[in-house]
């Protein structure tokens, strides 16, 4: 089966009038991205943002007629849309994305290995885990910054918290590298759903337990572990400081450079941060708690 992808390109004042338009003319899904490189990080609660030039993009059938569609937008968007047809033959698609995803070593034995490829160190942790619906496969730098960290700890027989575990790959990472428990918690169900499985996959399902903030257990934690948004690293800092014992390691990562002295400020004098480490113009903060 065949697709086409109808792009449109629009300053933001036309935006929901693209996106009316491509639903009205039976698009099986409609999508909104930046057409212009605008940055736009973590808008305000309850805001929508959209980019002052927006690329709002509809998917269709392959029997829509393109010049059909073509005029018929035209004849609603006459001159505030820059228009593009792209023709999409059937495929697998999670296995053409996997096309680009190679194992990665973070540290010295830690390796992120999608299915069916094989790593060149015979004692390499390894972590099974192909892309899937939750964030985390080692490729954003804030993951791999939480990655090179967990190489470089001491995790034997620790008691790990993964707050935000996305797909549960700093969780499992951890158990791979010798942790003895870990603890997984996000709001997102899609994402628990992906720790339970790729746990499994890997061997540790018996060690690792994804809930809901609400069912995480009232334990403290030998090491905290957040990969989040800054704003949300701060907000949560009274939940993670008292999840962690006293001499425990806290790992926050999410945070632009600009960033990081709001969030190290947040949790005060409880924490004693070491420099942070930076990376594509992300930093990781780590410290001990006091």
């Amino acid at each position: 089966m065949s697709w086409l992808q109808l792009h449109l390109t629009v300053n933001r004042e036309a935006a929901p009038e693209a996106e009316a338009l491509l639903e009205s003319l039976g698009a099986l899904s409609v999508t909104l991205t930046d057409a212009e490189d605008e940055p736009m990080l973590e808008p305000a609660p309850g805001a929508t943002p959209i980019w002052s030039r927006t690329r709002v993009t509809g998917l269709f059938p392959g029997d829509h007629g393109e010049e059909a569609l073509r005029r018929r937008v035209e004849a609603v968007l006459p001159e505030k849309a820059g228009i593009a047809l792209e023709p999409l033959e059937e495929q697998p698609w999670e296995r053409a994305w996997m096309e680009h995803f190679r194992p990665q070593r973070f540290g010295h034995r830690l390796w992120i290995c999608p299915t069916g490829m094989q790593v060149p160190e015979a004692d390499a942790a390894v972590v099974d885990l192909d892309p899937g619906l939750a964030f985390g496969t080692g490729t954003h730098p804030t993951t791999a910054l939480c990655l090179q960290w967990l190489d470089g700890a001491s995790l034997t027989g620790k008691r790990i918290l993964d707050y935000g575990c996305g797909s549960g790959i700093l969780g499992i990472a951890a158990l791979k590298l010798g942790a003895a428990e870990v603890v997984a918690v996000d709001h997102d169900p899609q994402a628990l759903a992906a720790t339970r499985e790729n746990a499994r996959r890997n061997g540790v399902a018996d060690r690792i337990h994804a809930v809901p903030p609400e069912q995480a257990p009232a334990r403290q934690a030998d090491i905290v572990l957040a990969n989040i948004l800054a704003n949300v690293l701060a907000e949560l800092a009274p939940t993670l400081l008292s999840r962690l014992v006293r001499g425990g390691q806290l790992v926050l990562s999410g945070i632009l450079e600009e960033q990081a002295e709001s969030v190290s400020a947040a949790y005060g004098p409880g924490i004693d941060f070491a420099p942070a480490a930076r990376l594509d113009g992300w930093v990781r903060l780590e410290g001990t708690r006091q």
